[in-house]
């Protein structure tokens, strides 16, 4: 069929605003204990709920009044679920809940005061070890699953704790801690601890605890026990790559369980709760996804050998949240392609099974953009990747080059990944290409790649932003009088500088929730990332020279390219007035600019009507200062 010639950017689209806004969240998947019942949370515009589905296919919401959201930094570590009860983490209160699979009424089971997140039922399902958090001082903390008793400190004195985690037998657990200025993925301890009380009917304590992995240089994630309780898995960081590590809690002798280099077994630990392996059922084995580039993929390890095997999760090119059944060894996940909209899918021997769909599914595959990896080289020779989209439509077609978006992730150790983009197959049906940078900094090609920003944020990631719209021209991919650059967060950062130090560069720039002042960045934003300039930008005050060189509010007044800025007026992680003061400043200038406040956004948009609006207000802006314009 022969395709109609028509303006790139003006294509119409099989995907609408409402239809993008309204597709579903998949958050994360569990087994009961039991591996009975499935249990994943769905975000449904600014709510999380849970469902259950049996074993015979039946599914049901479990929690009809409650919002079910981890809380402390990020989120994460929504909930866990036992044999025939799920502890989950209320987003409103903050707070942890119980709920009985079969029956029964969400009861608040810890004190109305702080964050909760990630629970971890004890194997007689009598306790829940947890994250607790006020802001400003975070512990290990423990309640009876009934909440008739009142909570008890266990483990203090880290700034920060994830990942708690049951010995079998209930008298040991294990947890993650680290300290500032570092972040989890810069340098953790995985600490094993011994508790008393277990048995004896009363609430338990901590007796004992020693560090068994992981360091202030060294990070260490996910401490897992094998069910037969001989073992405690970890995943550390070794140089370049990540391996799994396993302790043998009879000796305390360590065994790398090497399987490899090049990939990755882990991602930075921006939210609580992030699973990348679990056990078998009966302890023979380890499942675990490995990632590089932006692919995932899911293969296991045998323990007594240390022979590995690829598991077949075709078509899907990115896997998260891996879950192993108790009982038959089912993996449950979920998992997306750049055509595939998120799912959770179960594997059970060589069979994949849908659980559960994001999306309707409704758009044929074949009129979504084919992405395929793009790279350059930086200045200083450091070979740099992308993830270019070309527009795609299976009605229309252009003259000519395309306009062009240049989109930068958040973080910024994010990565922009293999998977269902929405933002991307927006504007790719409506005849924009797109391409995606994993800039110096980014996750995913190894520790010194990600680490090669540290003290150069504001340049190095500015740089590769320029290099990838140079990129895009010289392979004819872009029309060169027809550049956006756009990101979020950490991306809106990169934004605001790129047109401050490169005006006339890009056609128009798109900055959702960005910095704009490193100094009261530091001084402003949550405990998690309050000191996450330090090896980011530098300490102050010895560096403040370079906050102010890389803040883009005291150089804004070199902005001349029209601008569009989001913001939700409850982000308590780049306040809105981050994005204000830049507002102002193009006011007084009169530069073309919109600005839209989100009244109870966070960081990050989550309610239908205000995706909504966001898609329709950055398509007209777009038409209007890129698409319109000679």
């Amino acid at each position: 069929m022969q395709k109609i010639i028509k303006t790139y950017g003006l294509w119409q689209s099989p995907i609408s605003a409402s239809m993008l806004s309204q597709r579903l969240r998949l958050d994360d998947v569990q087994w009961s204990s039991s591996g009975e019942t499935l249990i994943w949370l769905e975000g449904r515009s600014d709510r999380g709920v849970l469902v259950a589905q049996t074993e015979n296919g039946v599914r049901k919401d479990l929690v009809d009044e409650h919002s079910v959201r981890g809380k402390v930094g990020y989120g994460g570590g929504d909930f866990c679920v036992g044999k025939d009860q799920v502890i989950f983490c209320e987003r409103n209160s903050g707070q942890l809940h119980r709920i009985e699979l079969i029956t029964g009424r969400a009861k608040r089971i810890t004190p109305p005061f702080g964050m909760a997140a990630s629970p971890a039922l004890s194997p007689d399902g009598k306790w829940v070890l947890y994250v607790f958090s006020d802001g400003k001082e975070d512990l290990l903390a423990i309640v009876d699953s009934k909440g008739e008793q009142w909570s008890s400190k266990l483990a203090r004195g880290a700034d920060f704790y994830m990942q708690p985690a049951w010995h079998p037998q209930g008298g040991r657990i294990a947890w993650v801690e680290w300290d500032h200025p570092n972040m989890p993925w810069d340098g953790s301890r995985v600490i094993l601890g011994e508790l008393s009380g277990v048995s004896e009917g009363g609430t338990p304590r901590l007796v004992k605890s020693q560090m068994v992995g992981g360091s202030a240089q060294i990070p260490a994630a996910q401490p897992l026990f094998s069910p037969d309780g001989r073992y405690l898995s970890f995943i550390e960081s070794l140089g370049e790559w990540e391996n799994l590590i396993l302790v043998d809690l009879d000796t305390m002798s360590r065994h790398e369980l090497v399987i490899g280099a090049g990939f990755h077994l882990m991602l930075p630990a921006w939210v609580q709760g992030m699973r990348s392996y679990g056990w078998s059922g009966d302890g023979s084995r380890l499942f675990y996804t490995r990632n590089y580039a932006g692919t995932a993929e899911i293969w296991e390890v045998s323990i007594r050998d240390g022979a590995t095997q690829k598991i077949s999760t075709k078509p899907y090119t990115w896997i998260s949240q891996l879950s192993v059944s108790p009982r038959d060894n089912q993996l449950a996940f979920i998992a997306s392609a750049p055509w595939i909209p998120d799912r959770v899918v179960t594997w059970h021997g060589s069979h994949l099974m849908t659980r559960a769909y994001s999306d309707a599914e409704r758009v044929d595959p074949a009129g979504l953009p084919v992405p395929s990896a793009l790279s350059w080289s930086a200045p200083d020779g450091t070979l740099v990747h992308g993830i270019y989209y070309p527009p795609a439509s299976l009605t229309f077609t252009g003259k000519g080059l395309p306009p062009a978006i240049i989109n930068i992730h958040g973080g910024p150790t994010s990565q922009a990944v293999w998977s269902f983009n929405g933002d991307v197959n927006y504007f790719a049906t409506r005849g924009y290409a797109v391409v995606e940078v994993n800039y110096r900094g980014s996750s995913g090609y190894g520790r010194s790649y990600r680490d090669a920003l540290r003290e150069h944020w504001g340049r190095l990631d500015v740089e590769d932003a320029i290099g990838a719209a140079v990129a895009l021209v010289d392979q004819g991919l872009a029309d060169p009088g027809r550049l956006v650059i756009k990101g979020g967060s950490a991306g809106g950062f990169t934004v605001l500088n790129a047109l401050v130090h490169h005006p006339g560069r890009f056609k128009a720039g798109v900055n959702l929730f960005g910095v704009s002042n490193l100094f009261t960045l530091a001084m402003d934003t949550h405990k998690f990332e309050e000191r996450y300039t330090d090896s980011m930008v530098g300490p102050l005050p010895e560096t403040a020279n370079r906050y102010h060189e890389w803040s883009p509010i005291f150089h804004a007044d070199k902005i001349r390219d029209p601008l569009a800025i989001f913001q939700g007026s409850e982000d308590k992680v780049v306040p809105p007035d981050q994005s204000e003061s830049i507002v102002k400043v193009l006011q007084r200038n009169g530069v073309p600019h919109i600005y839209r406040l989100y009244e109870g956004e966070g960081h990050g948009f989550r309610k239908t009507e205000t995706r909504i609006d966001y898609y329709q207000q950055l398509e007209r802006f777009l038409q209007q200062y890129v698409i319109f314009t000679a």
